[in-house]
């Protein structure tokens, strides 16, 4: 399970953070892929990377595969696990933008500058089940997609192609971005307010410290609760000014639903952690994460890495 936050600082830079939840990690780096990279997209669809990204994933067989990334452009996109709904083309459909499942990060991050691009090319895409190689089978997911103006939850489903305007700027896992955003309706009572005045007793009583306003507010690790959770953290948050003290707040709001080792136990029978929390900051291009056993939060800047080549780049 995952969850995935983005926001605005007070200048209006976007930063794009996550949590990747999961009983094990699967040797991910940060990994810088440059303009000119020809990746081995299986349909053509990034012929060659027009801007050059900077995020988590791994490389195999000589091609990135992003968990999370941005762009020099400061879009970024987030995939988080969405089974029991997700469901992919088995071939290519004609017709149609034909993008592999792996390669879903890396065709938003290569190919375009903001986030009204992505959605008209959105309109014509079908995601392909075509694994990179046999070693990662095809993961199931929904995607978050988001730059300085907004953002959009993107959901291939049965039916095809669904997306969503992310007004609340969350995303957690199933079920669908639609259900989550009407469950938020049973939440309207919640807020940050300390209550004045008498009881509705008639007598008076004060709260016993300030929070008395949030009960109700789910604390457990369930994907409905965790994306109620974090949409109340992001509302609620003061928008910041300098770089550190907006990765502070992304950092400070993904841990209000981190998942801790041996609270949630998955269908196999491991349990779940928080294996690493990320933020992509389009203000100076960068990339943050700490992982579950170093809490350091480590940073890493776009523009220290070449720009421009024909290899990806672990950092």
């Amino acid at each position: 399970m995952c969850t995935s936050i983005r926001f605005n600082d007070k200048s209006g830079h976007m930063y794009l953070g996550r949590n990747l939840d999961w009983s094990c990690g699967y040797g991910e780096r940060v990994v810088v892929t440059p303009r000119g990279f020809k990746p081995a997209s299986p349909f053509g669809v990034t012929p060659e990377v027009k801007h050059a990204i900077i995020g988590m994933g791994i490389v195999e067989e000589g091609q990135p595969l992003y968990f999370d990334c941005g762009n020099e452009c400061g879009l970024a996109v987030a995939g988080l696990n969405f089974p029991g709904y997700a469901v992919y083309e088995k071939d290519a459909v004609d017709g149609k933008t034909n993008v592999s499942s792996w390669e879903f990060p890396l065709w938003v991050c290569a190919n375009f500058s903001d986030i009204n691009e992505v959605e008209d090319a959105l309109d014509n895409v079908a995601v392909v089940d075509r694994p990179v190689t046999d070693k990662y089978p095809t993961s199931l997911l929904h995607w978050i997609i988001g730059d300085e103006q907004r953002s959009i939850v993107v959901e291939y489903r049965e039916d095809g192609m669904h997306v969503f305007h992310d007004d609340v700027d969350v995303l957690a896992n199933q079920p669908g971005f639609g259900w989550h955003t009407e469950n938020l309706r049973n939440y309207i009572n919640v807020s940050s307010d300390f209550p004045e005045g008498e009881g509705s007793m008639g007598t008076p009583l004060k709260p016993f410290g300030s929070g008395s306003c949030q009960r109700g507010l789910p604390g457990d690790y369930y994907s409905t609760s965790r994306f109620v959770r974090a949409a109340y953290v992001n509302a609620n948050y003061p928008a910041q000014d300098t770089e550190e003290d907006n990765v502070s707040r992304m950092f400070h709001s993904l841990q209000q639903v981190a998942m801790v080792d041996g609270c949630a136990r998955m269908g196999d029978g491991a349990f779940e952690k928080t294996v690493y929390t990320g933020c992509f900051s389009s203000r100076t291009n960068s990339y943050y994460f700490n992982t579950y056993d170093d809490q350091t939060v480590h940073a890493y800047h776009l523009a220290d890495y070449p720009q421009e080549g024909t290899e990806p780049i672990v950092a």
